[in-house]
């Protein structure tokens, strides 16, 4: 197969697209990582929960996808919220394996319980036809629900970024991400920030499980961890406790996916999250607090 110009184009839109998917997800694990200094496996469940809740209400609504999108995003932090209350809250200041065992039973349960309830197969995504117009930009074929996904990953992801810095509210999360006993001793309301980086982080997962059912077309209960994990990779590449680190990241690991899978010959296809984590090994090795991540230094 010849590598033209426009097909290498090509590749570099499909893994912005997907890069965007990693970035979202990204924001939300970053952030609560900083906080519980937990890998939040169940963020890949809100994921899935997010793209059925879209598809089911969209075939109960008949295609109103304004009320569907809200609903998709209400459901999102809802989880993130019974989750903070039901489980993470009651796990503070015991061993980070406890939260880590937890978030992985929380995902686990439900996954199971969508299997249960929704069978385990397959479901296509409902088409919206205006995002699967095609046009030509000079021979290059783009689908509008590729520039909307991008454009939705730029667009939150500097929204997050802004806020952070801007907001009350965000300067809070950043500073209890940053180091949760300095921000309770300022009068910082560490709970009530936790909840609400949690149900942020968790909204924005409901809203990347559309994406990913407007891009792709097909969801199952098993979606989201590949996804989560992936996300995971894409925060110590950037910069664990750095936001734009996590977007960084998510772009990149997006890219490396899309252009091994495009440009090397198909018999290393089947290896392209074997190559995910081998960038996370490198990374790790060559500069192990991230691109935009500061080390930290330990006071004996």
């Amino acid at each position: 197969m010849s590598i033209t110009a426009e097909y290498v184009v090509i590749q570099v839109i499909n893994g912005l697209v997907i890069g965007s998917v990693y970035a979202l997800l990204a924001l939300g694990m970053n952030t609560v990582y900083g906080m519980l200094k937990l890998i939040n496996f169940a963020h890949g469940s809100v994921v899935m929960v997010g793209a059925y809740v879209f598809l089911l209400a969209m075939l109960n609504l008949g295609s109103v996808t304004p009320i569907a999108l809200v609903a998709t995003l209400v459901a999102g932090g809802l989880v993130g919220y019974v989750l903070e209350l039901a489980a993470y809250r009651r796990l503070r200041g015991k061993p980070e394996v406890s939260l880590l065992i937890t978030s992985l039973g929380a995902y686990i349960f439900i996954e199971n319980f969508v299997r249960v309830t929704l069978t385990s197969q397959p479901r296509p995504f409902l088409v919206i036809p205006e995002l699967n117009i095609l046009f030509d930009v000079y021979g290059i074929t783009i689908r509008v629900v590729d520039i909307v996904v991008i454009l939705s990953g730029i667009a939150i992801s500097a929204a997050f970024v802004i806020y952070s810095k801007r907001a009350k509210s965000g300067i809070a999360i950043k500073a209890t991400a940053e180091n949760i006993r300095a921000a309770s001793l300022v009068g910082v309301n560490v709970d009530r920030i936790i909840v609400l980086a949690l149900v942020l982080g968790s909204v924005i997962a409901g809203f990347t499980g559309f994406v990913w059912g407007v891009k792709f077309g097909q969801i199952d209960p098993g979606m989201g961890f590949i996804l989560g994990v992936k996300a995971f990779v894409a925060i110590v590449v950037g910069g664990i406790g750095s936001i734009p680190g996590a977007v960084l990241g998510g772009y990149i690991i997006g890219l490396a996916e899309m252009l091994s899978v495009g440009l090397l010959p198909p018999v290393y296809g089947g290896y392209r999250d074997g190559i995910v984590f081998f960038i996370l090994i490198i990374a790790l090795l060559v500069r192990p607090y991230g691109i935009l991540g500061v080390k930290e230094s330990v006071r004996v």
